[in-house]
């Protein structure tokens, strides 16, 4: 089931599955931002990470030495939300722990995404929720994918990733596991704000950075000046990624990130981990306007 939100000058559609952006266009103009998720490509189109973003070593995660089978990017994608509010312009969505999310994640919790559009501006705040006794340890990401060219314009190499502040970045490397390969990277920008954008960049997946210092990245035409802005809180790590050669960009700001080929701790001891005392909550927004 589809929710809808409306402005005067956008429109926003998100499925309960997933609590999933799966539209998000411009009333005037027609255009469409949001990847359809052409199965040629990829079938996602904004997905949550949750309660881990990336691979994990051997397709597991231990918690009190106990090994829990926990799919790439966790279950959260893949799972129904209730919808607990919805209005023309704000929709709540809530996953709650369940016999099934206990099997391969022993911690109970309520994840809130809370949709909000304004004009032309679309914000989401993420909230996680301990009602656990315990301490509960989780990632939280972002995977939004934009349409690239965004419109019958120019191609892919037309367009950049420009960084609100200056940035020295450098990738890490994934394994064909999706772990990050330890020791490998690469400099990507130096002391600059501006990412051109090339298909080439892509051939050995995505580009994985930590302690990201911009919290608003905008892929922007060079021809027309169409973009997208992508501002976020809560997120210091951040991913950019497309299925090769594909007509979409994701930029996924995130709060860690896959393991390493050598990890082999609890979750607990993963990089970039957030602990939440029982009753306490963890909060982290996206918000994405279209020009």
């Amino acid at each position: 089931m589809n929710t809808i939100l409306r402005s005067s000058s956008a429109q926003a559609e998100i499925s309960t599955l997933g609590a999933e952006l799966v539209s998000f266009t411009r009333r005037d103009t027609g255009t469409e931002y949001i990847w359809s998720g052409d199965a040629a490509y990829w079938t996602g189109r904004s997905p949550v990470l949750f309660p881990i973003i990336g691979a994990v070593r051997s397709g597991e995660i231990k918690v009190q030495g106990q090994a829990y089978k926990l799919a790439n990017h966790g279950f959260a994608r893949r799972s129904e939300f209730t919808v607990i509010e919805a209005s023309e312009s704000r929709a709540v969505f809530r996953l709650t722990s369940s016999e099934h999310t206990l099997a391969s994640y022993p911690f109970q919790f309520n994840l809130y995404i809370t949709y909000t559009l304004n004009e032309n501006t679309l914000k989401l705040d993420y909230r996680v929720e301990n009602i656990d006794q315990q301490n509960i340890f989780f990632q939280l990401g972002t995977h939004p994918a934009f349409n690239c060219p965004l419109d019958e314009n120019g191609s892919f190499s037309d367009y950049v990733l420009e960084f609100s502040e200056t940035e020295t970045l450098e990738r890490e490397f994934l394994n064909s596991a999706g772990l990050r390969i330890s020791g490998k990277s690469e400099p990507v920008l130096k002391g600059e704000r501006i990412l051109p954008l090339t298909h080439e960049m892509f051939k050995d997946d995505a580009l994985v950075f930590q302690n990201v210092a911009s919290r608003q990245i905008t892929l922007k035409s060079k021809l027309t000046g169409k973009s997208v802005a992508v501002s976020f809180e809560g997120f210091p790590d951040l991913g950019i990624w497309q299925k090769l050669n594909a007509p979409f960009l994701c930029i996924e700001p995130w709060q860690g990130f896959a393991d390493r080929d050598t990890f082999d701790g609890e979750l607990q001891d993963k990089e970039g981990v957030i602990a939440l005392v029982p009753r306490a909550n963890f909060a982290s927004s996206l918000t994405i306007e279209i020009n």
